[in-house]
């Protein structure tokens, strides 16, 4: 028996809600079976992972080296106020253990199931953490932590986390009051309890302004441009490669390529290639450092897709900026569920910022970029929509840390007094 064409075809909207449904159970089956693991290794071990036996009124939980910079403002604030706080770290060669703090009492934990195990058996007032996916992945609740603050560990929407993300969240510490309407829009239409929405401020960029403010200007400066993708099949590197860096190179302008931190993992051959067929050039180095403020502050102009880098470097360098092909599949993500009052997904802040503060640059004029970039005015208008976006985006100026300790003090003190009455 034939089937006919139009038997098999499937609309584009039949399949992009078929698409989302196979992604939502593949990542639930992938996640239960890795939860279904962690308990088995659990067994396994004896069961060694047991509960605190003493509890804990602050606890911060680090994942990785990346976060440091979100944290450490928050340490200080603690060490300053001669406060308490336990630190858990999945970084085995993390700074704090250089920082001679009194009132820090640092810990490494493991990284994967290891730290997930101590967490789940915490007992403690309020845990911070920039992690999300609490109570959807095998991080659970421990039902003998009382609140659960996550941090927003830089600028940008709060809805860009994968689906369900800071869902199941007491509090979430923003970095401006324009990241709580969307939220809000989630709880309601998922029917889940509000969270404690508290603009604080930006740890993260309060810390990387310090650092940036004590890097000396270059001597005998060369106009740099600074190449800082996102990674995936849509990113400028990998999707343009050589097209893109080529005609940057014959500028003779000294080119910087700050690949992201997740190409070196996913998307390694890529960078070989590149790196072996420019290795012999002068004119461009590779930038695999951890912090990116050195290569920030030498470029007098950036290139990238829908990295939130954009946002760091326009916040702290207020320079202009030039995006390529900024468009991301928002499928997997909370954002793909905010939708304006017309029932239209909503366009979210950073993509609709960028338009703004930004300079679109085409894949039909990487031939002719060197004109291009020269002629790319840094008008009044980019100048004042970057001003505009960068007070809704950095409460608080430099002032995140202390924001964050008084936070978690005072709801220390709010939820110690509820439970004595």
């Amino acid at each position: 028996m034939m089937l006919s064409n139009n038997f098999l075809y499937i609309d584009p909207g039949t399949g992009s809600m078929l698409f989302s449904v196979f992604i939502g159970i593949a990542a639930t089956l992938f996640f239960l079976l890795r939860a279904a693991l962690l308990k088995i290794q659990l067994l396994f071990n004896g069961g060694k992972a047991k509960a605190d036996s003493k509890r804990k009124k602050y606890v911060i939980y680090n994942e990785g080296k990346q976060y440091w910079n979100c944290f450490k403002p928050v340490l200080d604030a603690f060490e300053n106020h001669k406060e308490e706080i336990t630190y858990f770290t999945s970084h085995e060669e993390d700074p704090v253990f250089n920082s001679n703090y009194e009132f820090v009492k640092a810990e490494y934990i493991g990284e994967g199931n290891k730290a997930f195990a101590r967490l789940n058996m915490l007992a403690a007032d309020i845990v911070l953490m920039t992690t999300p996916g609490l109570d959807v992945y095998q991080m659970k609740r421990s039902k003998t932590v009382r609140h659960y603050a996550h941090l927003r560990h830089g600028s940008g929407d709060a809805t860009m986390y994968r689906l369900f993300g800071i869902d199941y969240f007491d509090s979430v510490l923003l970095t401006g009051d324009y990241q709580k309407d969307d939220i809000r829009y989630l709880e309601k239409s998922r029917g889940i309890k509000e969270k404690e929405l508290v603009s604080v401020g930006c740890t993260y960029l309060d810390e990387l302004k310090k650092k940036i403010d004590a890097i000396p200007q270059e001597e005998n400066h060369k106009f740099t441009v600074l190449v800082c993708p996102s990674w995936g099949p849509s990113a400028i590197l990998s999707k343009y490669g050589e097209k893109l860096l080529d005609p940057l190179l014959a500028s003779g302008w000294n080119i910087i390529v700050r690949p992201h931190p997740q190409s070196k993992k996913s998307e390694a051959p890529m960078l070989e290639r590149l790196q072996e067929k420019y290795r012999d050039n002068e004119n461009l180095s590779w930038d695999f450092e951890r912090d990116n403020i050195y290569s920030l502050k030498k470029a007098d102009i950036m290139i990238s897709d829908f990295s939130s880098v954009i946002y760091d470097y326009t916040f702290l360098c207020d320079k202009p900026v030039m995006y390529v092909n900024a468009s991301l599949d928002l499928r997997i993500y909370d954002a793909s569920e905010v939708y304006n009052e017309d029932g239209t997904t909503k366009k979210i802040w950073q993509f609709s910022t960028l338009e703004k503060i930004g300079i679109e640059l085409k894949e039909s004029q990487f031939d002719d970029i060197k004109n291009i970039i020269q002629n790319a005015s840094d008008s009044p208008e980019l100048k004042a929509s970057r001003k505009k976006a960068k007070e809704e985006a950095w409460f608080s100026i430099g002032n995140a840390g202390e924001n964050v300790y008084n936070y978690m003090v005072n709801k220390e003190k709010e939820i110690s007094s509820q439970e004595d009455k």
